[in-house]
């Protein structure tokens, strides 16, 4: 075995057992299933998702369906706790804040989803996935990591709809919704305005610094950063004890964006392109990497 492939299959485990880890601690004070916490459900379920899709995806050797495979799988998997939350509780209908946690969710992965998806159909594939696909390991290995994304990114959400302990709505739930709105706002517009210009044949080879791009190199990021923030926030009242671990939801969503694959790669993508140009450079001087300046 490669020394690649080798790492590949020890993170794989690794993934594996903090998602076991998170499903344990979310399922302290959860909704019983199938005589199973509910919680711990849900991620086995993510996680078996990500599987299924992957073996069609390594055979076909295409990751045209990996980001929709991921909204897909917000979107079905918060939808279906939240009726089996119901049923399990013998509610005749499910929390308020529970309800709200889960449009919001799902407004969210419908939209990025969806313009995931149009843009790698646009440019015909992903090549950040080029030296992966060849490899079962390797390639598994994006996929599983795809489940932990999800499993942490909505822990938050999904384990305050599958605990027992289901709240009225209440000043956290009002300030997360408007923080969640800003956010949603930002990254949506941000994405717009970046698409749109790419669109123009004027602009090809340029970079964007107009609109919100002037205001951050990485706009979109923050709106992401800022909306999950506000899921947390909605989600607060209904954890206790061990539930508390939702709550790395943002941290993680801020980790993985600002140090792992989000600006480290697209800052280091621009400077090989861009690196020396008299009004990048004066770009960069100005505008903030995240934070927009106001």
């Amino acid at each position: 075995m490669q020394k690649a492939e080798r790492n590949a299959l020890i993170a794989t485990v690794v993934v594996i057992v903090v998602g076991a880890l998170v499903a344990w601690a979310g399922s302290q004070g959860s909704a019983q299933v199938f005589g199973m916490p509910l919680y711990a459900v849900l991620v086995a379920g993510i996680f078996l998702i990500q599987w299924i899709v992957f073996i069609p995806a390594y055979v076909l050797q295409s990751e045209r369906f990996f980001d929709l495979t991921g909204s897909l799988t917000y979107i079905a998997t918060t939808l279906l706790v939240l009726a089996l939350s119901s049923a399990a509780g013998g509610q005749s209908a499910p929390g308020v804040r529970s309800v709200l946690l889960t449009v919001l969710v799902v407004i969210w992965a419908g939209r990025l989803g969806t313009f995931l998806f149009r843009r790698v159909r646009k440019a015909g594939k992903d090549d950040r996935f080029d030296a992966l696909k060849p490899s079962f390991l390797r390639f598994l290995n994006v996929w599983t990591i795809q489940a932990l994304w999800i499993t942490l990114t909505a822990a938050a959400a999904h384990i305050a709809i599958s605990s027992t302990r289901q709240t009225s709505l209440d000043v956290f739930a009002l300030v997360g919704f408007l923080v969640w709105a800003a956010g949603f706002a930002v990254e949506a517009v941000a994405d717009l305005q970046k698409s749109r210009f790419n669109a123009d044949p004027e602009n090809k080879g340029k970079f964007i610094a107009t609109g919100l791009w002037a205001r951050s190199r990485h706009p979109n990021y923050f709106g992401e950063i800022v909306l999950w923030v506000g899921i947390a926030l909605i989600a607060l009242p209904a954890l206790r004890g061990w539930q508390w671990v939702g709550l790395i939801s943002p941290f993680f969503v801020t980790l993985l964006l600002t140090r792992v694959s989000g600006i480290p790669l697209l800052e280091q993508k621009a400077d090989k392109k861009w690196g020396g140009q008299a009004d990048y450079e004066a770009y960069k001087k100005k505008t903030p990497v995240l934070i927009p300046r106001l």
